[in-house]
C-alpha cells in the first residue's frame, strides 16, 4: 500500500498534478535532489490559446541544463521571457470568468525576478494552492532515489509528451467553440474558468 507520494516541482503545472495531490495531501515529498529535466514540465506549461495549445517556456542558463541539481538551476533573463508570458496569459484568458479576480497575484511572478527556478516554482505553487482551497503536507527529499518501493512516484509520469490515462471532465474553455476541449492544461485554465469551484472539478 502507498504510503505517500513523491512529486517534482512544476511551472504552473498541469490539472492532472492537483488531481494526484489530492489523494496523496497527507504525505507527500518534494524532489529536490534530481538532475534537472529539459523539455519537462519544471519549466514549461501549456495553456488554451486562440490558435489552441500554448508552450510557456522559463528559460534557464545554459550551464543549468545538465546534471545540475534542480534547486541549483537558475533562470535566465537574457529576453523578457516574463512579459511574452503575461501576455499570452492575458490574451488567452482576458474574457475567463475569473481572470481578473486572480490577475494581480500573478501578476508580480512576471514582474519581480528570481534567482532559482526551484524558489520561483515552489512561491506559485503555495499561491495555486491557496487559490483551490487545497491543504496538503509536504516536506523535502533528503538525497535522489531512482525508485521509491512505497510511495506513488509523479516525477517522470507527468510529463509533456505523456499522455494522461486520467479521465477528465471537460469544463468551459474560452476557445471551446474553435478549437474543441483541450484536457490536462494548466492548472491555470481550470482556475480562470471555475474560479472557487475549482477544486470540485478535481
Amino acid at each position: 500500500m502507498e504510503k505517500g507520494a513523491v512529486f517534482p516541482l512544476f511551472y504552473l503545472p498541469p490539472i492532472e498534478y492537483f488531481s494526484k495531490m489530492l489523494i496523496h495531501k497527507e504525505n507527500i515529498i518534494l524532489e529536490n535532489a534530481e538532475n534537472f529535466q529539459k523539455q519537462s514540465y519544471r519549466n514549461r506549461a501549456t495553456i488554451h490559446s486562440p490558435n489552441g495549445k500554448l508552450d510557456l517556456a522559463v528559460p534557464v542558463i545554459k550551464g543549468s541544463k545538465s546534471h545540475t541539481k534542480v534547486k541549483d538551476v537558475r533562470i535566465s533573463y537574457d529576453f523578457q521571457w516574463q512579459r511574452l508570458h503575461l501576455m499570452g496569459l492575458q490574451t488567452s484568458y482576458r474574457s475567463s470568468a475569473y481572470f481578473e479576480y486572480y490577475e494581480d497575484d500573478f501578476n508580480m511572478f512576471y514582474e519581480k525576478k528570481w534567482t532559482f527556478l526551484y524558489d520561483y516554482n515552489e512561491e506559485m505553487l503555495h499561491l495555486i494552492l491557496k487559490f483551490l482551497k487545497l491543504k496538503i503536507e509536504y516536506r523535502y527529499t533528503d538525497e535522489f532515489e531512482k525508485t521509491y518501493t512505497d510511495f506513488a512516484d509523479f516525477r517522470d509520469s507527468i510529463h509533456p509528451k505523456r499522455t494522461s490515462l486520467d479521465n477528465f471532465k471537460p469544463y468551459f474553455q474560452v476557445f471551446e467553440d474553435r478549437n474543441g476541449f483541450l484536457p490536462n492544461l494548466s492548472i491555470l485554465d481550470l482556475l480562470f474558468s471555475q474560479g472557487p469551484q475549482s477544486l470540485k472539478y478535481l
